[in-house]
């Protein structure tokens, strides 16, 4: 079995920003009340017509050139998103199309915001199995477009963008030390995008009622998400023969500064080695992790040796993490 790295990142945001001054318009809000609750200050926004596979493909884009990598080596494209451009065909066949991509197999994933973890495991094990070299892995989202604008809940909350990585083999003792997924479908209906499916097909009355729109029980989600982030986080580590002490940089989720102080201090980590960025993005379901973790590395916060800790939770319910310890430099 090989071992396996991320040799390149790259991300891409939407140019428009939508500030909570901007929300108080919007909806009963303010900046305080969204600031206390969720740390959140902005977020980006996609126009009407840029779909998440415009997002995906200027973070795809950036990661290959990052990695040094021409589209024709990429053998797989995984695409982790929850508002793919359509039901079918993927979005991740148009993006290898559009990327030049023209030797990769592709399919998409959805784990809601655990994608791009589920994505980085998954391509791990082609791999590390030795039936693909080079694997690029996207988490994109354009959330705004299934949003309900009268739910304050919800819609402070989220925003769109991507992030990717390169992902290849490294030399032994480097790359992934250990991953662990996790699922738990009786919380499948704290958040949902209820219509759509086979469950309900669209129809007048799906619109009428925003059943199009994500639904979320907030607290009950809340709950859960400090108890998992702090409990897988643990886990991996273990998983890895490592311990909190080791840990050179956590890259967590992005859904709300309450829930990732919570996780780190059940990690018991420093939170100078935590990356922080959903003041700027909001939650950016399966983009916020590669995203935060590209900007770490374009801010050099990360060096060949550090140990790196992602994890994230999402619809699903599902969970995830994986400890790698940082190459850039591929075999």
């Amino acid at each position: 079995m090989r071992n396996v790295g991320i040799v390149g990142t790259g991300s891409f945001v939407p140019d428009k920003i939508l500030t909570n001054a901007d929300m108080e318009k919007l909806v009963e809000t303010n900046d305080e009340w969204i600031v206390t609750r969720t740390g959140i200050k902005e977020r980006h926004i996609a126009p009407e017509d840029m779909p998440v596979s415009e997002l995906c493909y200027q973070a795809g884009l950036r990661a290959l050139e990052d990695a040094k990598i021409s589209p024709d080596e990429v053998d797989l494209v995984i695409v982790a998103t929850v508002t793919g451009d359509y039901a079918f065909p993927s979005t991740s066949c148009l993006v290898a199309d559009r990327l030049g991509a023209k030797n990769a197999a592709a399919f998409d994933l959805q784990a809601g915001c655990t994608g791009f973890i589920y994505g980085v495991t998954t391509a791990s094990q082609y791999i590390a199995a030795g039936l693909y070299k080079t694997v690029l892995v996207i988490g994109g989202e354009t959330l705004s477009k299934i949003l309900n604008w009268n739910d304050r809940s919800t819609c402070v909350l989220f925003g769109d963008g991507a992030g990717a990585a390169v992902l290849r083999p490294v030399e032994e003792g480097y790359g992934f030390l250990s991953f662990e997924l996790g699922s738990d479908g009786s919380g499948g209906k704290l958040l949902t995008q209820t219509a759509g499916g086979s469950m309900h097909p669209a129809s007048r009355e799906t619109v009428e009622n925003n059943l199009h729109t994500i639904q979320m029980e907030g607290k009950e989600v809340y709950k859960f998400a400090v108890r998992i982030m702090g409990d897988v986080s643990v886990s991996v580590l273990e998983k890895a023969g490592l311990v909190k002490e080791d840990v050179d940089l956590l890259v967590p989720h992005q859904a709300n500064i309450r829930i990732v102080e919570a996780s780190v201090k059940r990690l018991g980590i420093s939170p100078e080695k935590v990356v922080i960025n959903l003041d700027k993005y909001g939650n950016m379901s399966a983009a916020s992790i590669p995203v935060a973790l590209d900007e770490a590395v374009k801010a050099g916060r990360l060096h060949e040796g550090d140990v790196v800790v992602m994890v994230g939770f999402g619809a699903g319910l599902t969970w995830g993490a994986c400890v790698l310890k940082w190459t850039k430099v591929g075999k």
